[in-house]
């Protein structure tokens, strides 16, 4: 069965996030007031499996051998069956 899946990667609390502090100096700058910003990255791909607990079980095998840094990133996976 074909799935879809989903990889929300962002970098562990108290990492530091060079991206997220210059936007908020940005936003700053152009009088928007934010207290705290982060970045995310978001990877959507679509894989072959025989369940969705054995896509899910792929995808984190995914993002723990290349997809992210499991020492620095945290990781959420959504799975979709692919006909949705």
């Amino acid at each position: 069965m074909k799935y879809r899946a989903e990889v929300m990667i962002s970098l562990k609390k108290g990492m530091l996030n060079p991206e997220a502090s210059t936007i908020q100096r940005a936003l700053a700058l152009l009088d928007y007031q934010v207290d705290e910003t982060a970045t995310i990255e978001i990877i959507k791909f679509s894989l072959k499996a025989k369940s969705t607990d054995e896509a899910r079980e792929q995808v984190d095998q995914m993002c723990q051998r290349l997809l992210c840094n499991p020492v620095i990133h945290n990781y959420q996976i959504n799975i979709n069956s692919g006909d949705e």
